[in-house]
């Protein structure tokens, strides 16, 4: 003789449910529309999370500045504000300090005549305003990318890569420079199109923003010490720019190339133009 089904209640809004789902992190039973940890305010949530977390990961650091997904089930609530986590203050402040690293060689560099083309050569006060804007670019790219990626519901946090961080390192000491600490991890459920070209262009804006301004500076003030500084914080800017939107590889260009050539080349363009006219300006 066949038994007779088992009607339970969900634990969340009390809808009798034929098929319960169990949680496995708190242990209560839930309706189809409630089964997942996010959707009933799960009090094991932190597990849930850090299991989400610890799925394969996708790298994509071949950019000077990169982010890669963490691709789980299910969208994160949409946060009001950005969340830090101590794990993720811990390395962004690594990855500032090899940032500053690199921003101080550079200006050490053309205070000593090294590659530079614009005098007059740089003092160590210059020198240190131009380490803190390089590293403020960095900075602001990067949140830009997490700014982005919790609006549309998902879990962003940056993390240290052990070859970015030693090549970055490295570069402080030799002429060639790689500005690639770490990457910006992003995780939940696989974005739209939509929010997957607003990630991935947030950053790029920022260094077209921060060129446009910089340069407004050189034209916009009396030419003075920090005249030459401003330029190549604004050269800077541009080249990460373009260089972010070449459409190869794990390159944001290449995710808006794919995604919306129309949206890549109203971005290209710009960023090309302001750096062609800096170069074209300042450096020929």
């Amino acid at each position: 003789m066949m038994g007779r089904r088992q009607i339970m209640q969900c634990q969340k809004c009390t809808t009798e449910t034929v098929m319960p789902f169990r949680c496995p992190f708190c242990g209560g039973q839930f309706c189809s529309h409630h089964r997942l940890p996010e959707n009933h305010g799960c009090i094991g949530i932190n597990n849930a999370r850090a299991q989400t977390q610890q799925r394969t990961v996708i790298q994509q650091n071949d950019g000077s500045y990169n982010y890669s997904y963490v691709y789980g089930q299910d969208n994160y609530k949409r946060q009001q504000r950005i969340r830090w986590s101590p794990k993720e203050v811990k390395h962004l402040g690594i990855a500032i300090a090899l940032v500053i690293g690199i921003g101080l060689s550079i200006g050490i560099g053309l205070s000593t005549d090294m590659y530079s083309f614009w005098p007059p050569l740089w003092a160590w006060e210059v020198i240190g305003v131009f380490a803190v804007i390089m590293t403020m670019s960095f900075l602001v790219h990067e949140i830009a990318h997490k700014v982005m990626a919790q609006k549309a519901g998902m879990w962003a946090e940056f993390r240290l890569t052990k070859f970015g961080a030693i090549i970055t390192f490295i570069s402080v000491f030799i002429p060639f420079k790689f500005i690639a600490p770490g990457a910006m991890m992003i995780g939940g459920h696989a974005p739209s199109a939509k929010n997957m070209i607003k990630i991935a262009i947030a950053g790029v804006i920022t260094n077209m923003i921060f060129a446009v301004v910089f340069l407004g500076l050189v034209f916009g003030l009396p030419i003075n010490a920090y005249s030459g500084m401003l330029v190549y914080s604004a050269f800077f800017n541009s080249f990460m720019a373009v260089l972010n939107l070449i459409p190869f590889g794990p390159l944001d260009g290449n995710k808006i190339f794919t995604l919306d050539k129309k949206v890549w080349a109203l971005a290209f363009i710009p960023a090309i133009s302001i750096m062609a006219f800096i170069g074209f300006v300042f450096f020929i």
